[in-house]
């Protein structure tokens, strides 16, 4: 039988996986990306922790249901994007270096905002009078010790072992959302005693809606925002999903392991249920459409040259 303990050194287990076989994918090359490809890593970056919170905050406000859910969906929007965005990406042949970047800076610098912006939205929609924290040194350190940590050592381990590693590698991109798939099953089957979240099938309809929402605007966001700075659309589609996918393994941990608050933990749940899913059919069918506009434009261009 699951206890409450259990249930949360599963979530780091699966989390600390995560990140490590981020460590695994990386070389020097993509160190290189930051700086050779500055343009789109920072537009991605300024969609993920500066719009997408805004985003979601904005879309909250349309809402009426408890302040605690409100608060879990803005932590969602704090968290970076994860190993199922670097998935997506790869599947629909976005610009993996762009992901696997964004998605490693932008863990490092979530480990100093994920606190301050919890606090501020704990502040914003909590009475004060139930005096709910997230402690910043506690943590900040937590993150450390499961996204970047593990990710330093997957990249010492590859500088090291890379034949094995890269052997590895496509077996991983699998396993680990199957990972994370358990969490979340764990965590929607077991009963709140045994430290699931007591999700209701009503609970799951009811929050369905601001998920997609939540979801599908951010993605719309973060393409619409790239596009003004004109950039290729092989970025402008990795920067689109890595908005739409965020780590909702992260996202349980602030929720359910630091502050301890199983309510908190639901849109994390709902979110991970349906965003895999509509986040690929949604660039997948955005990118096809751009680029049979493209071709159309190309040979119209080509018959005009021709007259």
């Amino acid at each position: 039988m699951f206890s409450p303990q259990h249930i949360d050194i599963l979530v780091n287990l699966v989390l600390a996986l995560i990140t490590f076989s981020l460590g695994l994918t990386l070389t020097r090359n993509d160190f290189k990306n930051l700086l050779v490809n500055p343009g789109s890593l920072t537009i991605g970056l300024l969609s993920q922790i500066i719009l997408l919170p805004v985003l979601a905050w904005y879309i909250m406000g349309y809402f009426n249901f408890d302040p605690i859910l409100k608060v879990g969906f803005l932590v969602i929007s704090f968290c970076p994007g994860g190993v199922t965005s670097n998935l997506v990406t790869f599947m629909l042949r976005g610009n993996v270096a762009l992901s696997i970047s964004l998605t490693v800076l932008n863990s490092v610098i979530t480990i100093f905002t994920i606190p301050v912006f919890t606090n501020l939205a704990l502040d914003y929609y909590v009475s004060h009078g139930e005096m709910i924290k997230l402690p910043f040194l506690e943590t900040t350190v937590s993150i450390f010790l499961v996204t970047l940590l593990p990710a330093i050592v997957g990249v010492a381990l590859r500088a090291k072992y890379k034949t094995l590693t890269k052997r590895i590698q496509p077996a991983l991109r699998y396993i680990l959302p199957t990972l994370l798939f358990i969490v979340f099953a764990v965590k929607i089957f077991a009963g709140k005693e045994s430290g699931g979240t007591g999700l209701t099938f009503e609970e799951t309809v009811e929050l369905a809606v601001p998920s997609l929402l939540l979801n599908i605007s951010g993605m719309l966001l973060g393409f619409i925002f790239s596009s003004i700075f004109f950039l290729k659309l092989k970025n402008r589609i990795t920067i689109l999903i890595e908005v739409g996918l965020q780590n909702t393994a992260l996202a349980l941990l602030i929720s359910g392991v630091l502050l301890d608050n199983h309510d908190m933990e639901k849109p994390a749940m709902v979110y991970a249920m349906l965003t895999f899913i509509s986040t690929f059919l949604f660039a997948y069918l955005l990118k096809n459409i751009f680029f049979r506009w493209k071709m159309k434009q190309n040979l119209k261009a080509d018959f005009n040259e021709k007259q």
